[in-house]
């Protein structure tokens, strides 16, 4: 069975980790099949990807059970993750996490490092590291506090409480919640929608958030007139001005 399911349709990538048996938790396997996944949606047919999981959950976090009864050098194996981290981040394409059931661990790592979030009703997310004697890795402790700021960070990594979608939505963890029977039905949707926008667009908009985390006001106003520079001399730009003079919703291509 493929750990990683892969559906590409009308300009959206749709990625399901499927180990549903194990609430689609992490494996080394998974991990590089992501990796190289992401990589893959840098191809101009990709528009939006969407990252889920098959079954009850989305994602459970590392299989603690693939290093049963071995040594591992956790510095080693964290390489996997920074690719997939590093590749969701840096992909200049809008990435949806859908979130269904369970988001824990490494597995809201992941989640963290996508550019929306939509939850079903009934999901449920925890740090969970510290349970186990570890601290959150996979980019958490770079998405985390950046979302929700540094006391209420310590709070949910330290004490690794379960956070049902309502608390979520409230602390800035998820865009949305939707109900459980109309949420595949609303993650369709907002890709479609995206999948029809100005791609190139949504990647130099990534781009200008990364930078701003560390740049000053000086630095993100010139960062800002250089992609600007960029934008403009799109296809999408040209047809979106078009279509306003024309009074007409625009056709973009993503180019």
């Amino acid at each position: 069975m493929d750990v990683l399911l892969r559906e590409a349709k009308d300009g959206i990538l749709t990625l399901t980790m499927n180990r549903p048996e194990a609430i689609n938790a992490l494996t080394t396997e998974m991990l590089r099949e992501l990796g190289k996944a992401i990589k893959e949606a840098s191809a101009p047919e990709v528009r939006v990807v969407v990252l889920q999981g098959a079954g009850r959950g989305f994602c459970s976090g590392q299989d603690l059970r693939e290093f049963e009864g071995q040594r591992i050098s956790y510095k080693n194996h964290l390489r996997n993750y920074r690719s997939v981290v590093e590749g969701l981040a840096g992909l200049e394409k809008p990435v949806i996490a859908a979130i269904h059931g369970a988001a824990a661990g490494a597995g809201l790592s992941l989640a963290l490092a996508c550019d929306l979030r939509i939850a079903s009703a009934d999901a449920v997310l925890t740090t969970g590291f510290s349970k186990i004697g570890l601290i959150p890795d996979a980019g958490m402790n770079y998405h985390l506090p950046r979302m929700v700021g540094y006391a209420r960070a310590f709070e949910l990594e330290v004490l690794s409480g379960r956070i049902k979608a309502e608390e979520a939505l409230s602390l800035g963890l998820v865009n949305k919640v939707v109900p459980v029977e109309s949420f595949a039905e609303e993650v369709a949707r907002l890709a479609g929608e995206l999948a029809q926008g100005p791609t190139k667009t949504y990647g130099l908009i990534k781009r200008a958030l990364r930078r701003s985390a560390s740049a000053s006001l000086e630095e993100m106003l010139e960062y800002e007139a250089l992609l600007q520079e960029v934008a403009g001399r799109s296809e999408d730009h040209q047809e979106g001005v078009r279509a306003f003079y024309e009074k007409r919703p625009p056709h973009f291509q993503g180019k």
